[in-house]
């Protein structure tokens, strides 16, 4: 599969297009308002005390409709109806967990959920269902969807989570991948621009349940945007073709 193929999906194309105009300062004023429309304003860091910087669709935290006074913090539960998707910080955390997802935000064993900073620490994120894009930096935690479990370092990262396969798309960073059901199955993987995608499998046998896969469903620019509201940049620079992927093929 070619890295470049673009996204099939017209509303997620219509979305990054009006993410590229905010960050790219598209002189259009159309083009803008595009963008501010969908999030109230042009990308910035979050302030203290909000956690949510757009959401459409439904989207409910811990089975309470969200709205973007919602807080959201480590123990809680967010999920996303068909055709929705919440963007949303939680300490040095951010995030896209797109349509007909359900997260599970872990706090360490023994944690209150009183406000306090140790309150927002988050000791793994796991994927019940879906699509999540999440970037985070010198917070070592772990992702654990139906078939795998990940070691994040401080790293961009993609998953889907599907019953009986995971995609995990190590975006920039370090991560340690193993398959749930064959610990044989393991992998170390270090990317500066999204260098090995993977799948994790259950049919595989014994040391082979760690496959190849193609670069699929997130983009530089949404990358971009989330690392934004924590204060920060992407590790690479990348252009404004906001359709195409690494141009490396598999």
């Amino acid at each position: 599969m070619n890295r470049t193929d673009p996204i099939d999906d017209p509303r997620r194309q219509w979305l990054i297009r009006a993410l590229a105009a905010g960050f790219f300062g598209a002189s259009s004023a159309g083009a803008q308002a595009i963008t501010f429309g969908i999030f109230g304003s042009r990308p910035r860091k979050l302030p203290p005390g909000q956690s949510i910087y757009g959401l459409s669709g439904q989207v409910s935290v811990n089975d309470k409709e969200a709205t973007l006074a919602t807080q959201i913090r480590p123990g809680d539960t967010v999920q996303t109806g068909q055709n929705s998707e919440i963007v949303f910080v939680v300490n040095t955390h951010s995030m896209i967990l797109r349509g007909d997802s359900k997260l599970v935000i872990e706090a360490p064993d023994g944690a209150s959920n009183t406000g306090s900073p140790e309150s927002f620490i988050i000791s793994g994120l796991r994927m019940i269902s879906g699509k999540l894009l999440s970037v985070s930096r010198n917070s070592p935690m772990k992702v654990t969807s139906s078939t795998a479990t990940i070691g994040i370092r401080g790293t961009g990262f993609y998953v889907e989570s599907e019953p009986d396969r995971t995609y995990f798309c190590t975006c920039y960073g370090a991560t340690e991948v193993q398959a749930n059901a064959d610990p044989t199955s393991r992998e170390n993987v270090s990317a500066r621009h999204h260098d090995r995608p993977l799948y994790i499998v259950t049919d595989g046998g014994a040391g082979n349940n760690i496959r190849n896969a193609p670069f699929i469903n997130h983009t530089d620019q949404e990358l971009a945007l989330i690392e934004t509201l924590v204060g920060r940049k992407t590790p690479f620079v990348f252009s404004n073709d906001i359709y195409t992927g690494p141009r490396r093929t598999y």
